[in-house]
């Protein structure tokens, strides 16, 4: 008998994504979108898409994922997707491939990230490899944001990508990094990291020189350098705070 796989959809006010997500995953076994209590009629959506769904309070991606998974009860697979994800044919029937004839517990993802419209292969944007598919049971998950997923076992890595289409406009981008900078502030806090006061600014050239760099953003042209400048200057503006953080504590 076939292994079953129970498509996973964590969504908050995704109305303009949910449905056409759905419909990249009607392979899976199962659909679930397991809702932060959206106020844009996601919820309704996605029942009407014909998926099960579920609502819960969001305290972080962590606890999120992990309620998913209890929700769920029983399944043999799981394979967790972002609402602005896509699973393409090509996707689907590697993952059935591997789940049937591979030992590993999980699997992680490649991705091909659309930023501003443009598929975006340079500056750290690709391979991008996100661990979403695993065997029910064998993990759980930590860390508050960029959650941590511990698997216990052996971990693969497969070759179709997710279609991600990530940050719409330069708005959406600000958008999304002032918050997830916001998070790896508290993350380095909990640490106990300490910043110098020149701290923001090597950082900044460091993350710049790394996704332009090493990470050949350079031969993307115009959009690498646009990026690398703008990851820079996030990586600025972590420590910034982390600093200015640190000083208030200091007073």
């Amino acid at each position: 008998m076939a292994k079953e796989v129970t498509a996973i959809i964590l969504t908050l006010n995704e109305a303009a994504h949910v449905a056409d997500c759905i419909d990249s995953l009607r392979w899976a076994d199962r659909i679930v979108v397991f809702d932060s209590y959206s106020e844009d009629g996601t919820a309704v959506l996605a029942a009407e898409a014909g998926a099960d769904v579920a609502q819960s309070s969001f305290e972080n991606y962590a606890q999120q994922r992990n309620a998913a998974l209890k929700y769920v009860e029983q399944t043999d697979w799981v394979f967790f997707v972002d609402a602005d994800e896509r699973c393409t044919p090509e996707l689907a029937a590697e993952i059935r491939d591997m789940i049937e004839n591979r030992p590993e517990k999980g699997w992680q993802v490649p991705r091909h990230n659309y930023i501003f419209g443009k598929m975006t292969l340079g500056a750290g944007w690709y391979p991008d490899y996100q661990l979403r598919l695993f065997e029910y049971g064998a993990v759980h998950y930590e860390r508050p944001v960029h959650e941590l997923a511990a698997v216990a076992g052996e971990i693969g890595s497969l070759e179709r990508p997710l279609v991600h289409y990530n940050y719409r406009d330069a708005a959406h981008f600000h958008e999304k990094q002032q918050k997830y900078t916001r998070y790896d502030v508290g993350i380095l806090r909990n640490q106990g990291e300490q910043a110098k006061f020149y701290t923001p600014y090597s950082q900044a050239v460091r993350h710049f020189w790394w996704r332009y760099v090493t990470l050949s953003g350079y031969r993307i042209g115009w959009h690498g350098l646009r990026l690398s400048v703008l990851m820079g200057y996030y990586e600025f503006l972590k420590y910034r705070w982390l600093l200015e953080d640190r000083s208030a504590l200091d007073l």
